[in-house]
């Protein structure tokens, strides 16, 4: 741009002499904008601008342009260093202590830790770890510590799990194992790893040794087994009168054939064909008697738990065949609707027993102040699904459609007595609480225990009009025998 009487657009250079004849202005920019101007001044009429001029300021408006951009890129360039080497500085402030956390929960020993590779080595280790395997810092740094070989055959396809979402996740979730001690035992322990950042073949293992909780979780199982024994028996207490009545029908049984059998064998002419009838009859009524006392001997002794395929039917028959008399002596009428598709159950006999055992005694008693007339006892069976936690009977009206798959056995318990309080429903199953005046109130705590030690439910509700319901489920395992 060439101005002319430049003075009089900016006066400030009137007093100057010679006076401004021609102003040629070149404006220079970054990053396509308009950043300053460069000024060329003129003092004498025999100097004017021409196009050497122009040409000259031009260059220097590209020169200006790049200098000023030059000088604008350093500045940011050293924003950008002051800001990286802030965020350094607090990164490395952040990391030593993050290191020294780390340091100190290594070596407050609270928990085991060790760094390894996926090799196998164990490339370094705290002390609770070393002490948990019960190996020395010696044989750590000489190599004999290995994580593949602390590790128990069968517990290595479970490391190779463990392995495999380490490097699609690069964590791998706590799960449960055992290790080697040096001298040979075994430690259980709960184990969860991480790869090292960055690292494709290197990360840190927390390990928590649960010898302690095993053994407590021993101990607890021991005692509800003994509490289980005590229930039993108090429960076989309450059967005395059903049970002798029980076993005094064969034995009975067998005196009135065994006389027979003798006047048979002692005529004149022995009637051969009666005596070995009566003899069959006394060998069946024997047998019965000693499936009996069979049945109350192993409902009475102190056995460990004993899973078997059983036939769930079939086991709530020998209950109330148990407590037959006792729904006799109490004018009970027992009516049952068992299935006859239920798969096998894995199950402890005993166990289930108990409980059917003690949901049918419950029922008994807790309708003895009810009319005779009003005594009603019904025991199902029937395989269900469960939807949202709750059990759910599949009906198909078309025939067509496949059967659906089922998931849970349950099993009812249902009585016209005189029902449950809403307000204390959900503590029946509480330890110690017993509606009963001389009960022990662990009956249907055990109970509950025994069901979900077998992975299922026990609940009660209200029966309609009076009463009460008392359910169980057991789930139906893929393994299941149909």
């Amino acid at each position: 741009m060439l101005f002319k009487h430049f003075e009089r657009r900016y006066p400030y250079f009137l007093p100057i002499t010679p006076l401004v004849e021609e102003c040629l202005l070149v404006p220079f920019y970054v990053g396509g904008k308009a950043v300053g101007t460069i000024w060329a001044i003129t003092h004498s009429d025999r100097r004017k601008f021409d196009a050497e001029d122009e040409r000259v300021m031009g260059t220097l408006g590209q020169f200006a342009s790049l200098a000023y951009q030059t000088v604008a890129s350093i500045e940011d360039l050293k924003s950008q260093v002051a800001a990286r080497e802030k965020a350094e500085a607090a990164l490395r402030e952040l990391a030593n202590g993050l290191e020294a956390k780390i340091r100190r929960l290594v070596d407050a020993n609270i928990i085991g830790i060790c760094v390894w590779n996926l090799e196998g080595e164990i490339i370094d280790a705290n002390e609770a770890f070393l002490h948990m395997v019960e190996y020395s810092r010696e044989d750590l740094l000489s190599g004999r510590v290995r994580w593949r070989d602390l590790t128990p055959a069968e517990w290595r396809d479970r490391d190779e799990r463990a392995v495999a979402e380490l490097k699609a996740t690069g964590t791998a979730q706590p799960f449960q194992k055992e290790y080697f001690r040096k001298e040979g035992s075994r430690v259980p322990v709960l184990l969860g790893a991480a790869m090292f950042e960055g690292s494709g073949n290197e990360g840190v293992a927390f390990v928590l040794d649960l010898s302690e909780q095993k053994r407590a979780e021993e101990a607890l199982q021991k005692a509800q087994a003994e509490l289980a024994h005590v229930a039993r028996v108090t429960t076989m207490g309450e059967l005395t009168a059903s049970i002798a009545h029980e076993i005094n029908q064969p034995l009975a049984a067998v005196v009135t054939n065994a006389n027979a059998s003798l006047r048979w064998l002692g005529g004149d002419l022995p009637d051969l064909t009666e005596a070995r009838e009566a003899i069959r009859r006394i060998v069946r009524d024997g047998n019965r008697a000693g499936e009996i006392i069979g049945r109350i001997r192993a409902l009475a002794k102190k056995a460990p738990p004993k899973k078997d395929w059983l036939d769930l039917d079939e086991t709530i028959g020998e209950v109330i065949a148990m407590a037959r008399s006792e729904v006799q002596r109490n004018r009970v009428l027992l009516q049952t609707d068992l299935a006859n598709d239920l798969p096998l159950i894995l199950g402890d006999k005993i166990q289930l027993q108990q409980v059917i055992l003690n949901l049918l005694m419950n029922a008994i008693e807790a309708m003895s102040g009810m009319g005779e007339d009003q005594r009603e006892l019904w025991v199902s069976s029937k395989k269900v699904t469960e939807i949202h936690g709750e059990p759910k009977e599949e009906r198909y009206q078309d025939k067509a459609l496949a059967e659906p798959e089922w998931s849970h056995v349950l099993i009812i318990v249902r009585d016209s007595g005189p029902g449950l309080d809403p307000q204390r429903l959900n503590r029946l199953f509480d330890a110690f609480y017993t509606t009963k005046h001389q009960g022990l109130g662990m009956g249907l705590a055990i109970s509950r225990s025994i069901i979900e030690a077998h992975g299922g439910r026990l609940w009660a509700k209200a029966n309609a009009p009076r009463g009460a319901v008392f359910q169980f489920t057991l789930p139906i395992r893929d393994e299941t025998i149909r």
